[in-house]
């Protein structure tokens, strides 16, 4: 008698790293929030372009102009889906079907990782697309509708979109309430520049640790290596920690 063999299961816990991020990618418009937020980003963006056309002058209507000036929504509105993609799985009791599927916790929050830093390559390169279609009527108008625009200003937006984007999931790991996370994330870095500039004592702290206070020079041209120094201090402070301590947080709670 021959033994028929079943062919052998793929393991939950080995699952490809890259089928988890499809799926992350996937639940981040899952959700009705998560499906407006992506709308109203998509509107907003649009809306950089026609306030630019519709109200600035000739002369600033140029390609720079319409990409810095687009990212604004995403940088803003994109940590919130962050927020989102892990507090979700606490507020629509998804936490326990997810991690039962893919008992490795790591393997999930690092495809979330993931998923978070494709949407804002996906942010970016749409920006800079939507850019391009609005200078292109801006030249059509007689504006100035210059291409010229600095190679630096293309990665340190996209750097600085990811970050904020992590900075999103940092706090939704380490707070797991949406509401709480999204209050926080706001609320805190504004407080903290708030005293900076009120407090002369707190000053040169601020140049290093307010995020608020570094990212701007991710808008100019070839930042300097002190720029970068006093960004990478304040990533350390506002993403690093507290995702650090977020990971720790969702990798020892129970899940019922």
């Amino acid at each position: 008698m021959t033994a028929v063999s079943n062919p052998p299961q793929t393991s939950a816990q080995t699952l490809p790293l890259s089928r988890l991020t499809l799926v992350e990618l996937r639940k981040l418009a899952d959700t009705r929030a998560g499906l407006w937020l992506l709308i109203i980003i998509g509107l907003a963006t649009a809306a950089t372009s026609g306030i630019l056309l519709g109200w600035a002058e000739d002369a600033e209507q140029t390609y720079e102009a319409f990409f810095t000036f687009g990212l604004a929504p995403s940088a803003v509105l994109l940590p919130v889906l962050g927020i989102l993609s892990i507090t979700s799985e606490w507020s629509q009791r998804t936490a326990l079907s997810t991690f039962t599927l893919a008992p490795a916790r790591g393997r999930v929050l690092l495809a979330k990782l993931a998923a978070g830093t494709l949407i804002a390559i996906a942010a970016t390169v749409a920006t800079a697309l939507l850019a391009a279609a609005s200078n292109a009527i801006a030249g059509l108008l007689g504006a100035d509708g210059s291409w010229s625009l600095d190679s630096s200003l293309l990665w340190q937006g996209l750097l600085m979109q990811i970050i904020f984007v992590l900075m999103g999931i940092a706090f939704g790991a380490l707070l797991l309430s949406t509401p709480l996370a999204i209050v926080i994330y706001f609320a805190l870095p504004t407080v903290w520049t708030i005293l900076a500039e009120s407090i002369s004592g707190l000053r040169t702290a601020a140049e290093w640790l307010d995020l608020n206070v570094t990212s701007q020079a991710m808008t100019a041209p070839d930042m300097t290596g002190g720029e970068w120094a006093r960004l990478a201090a304040s990533v350390a402070l506002w993403v690093v920690l507290p995702l650090v301590l977020g990971v720790v947080r969702v990798l020892r709670r129970e899940v019922s």
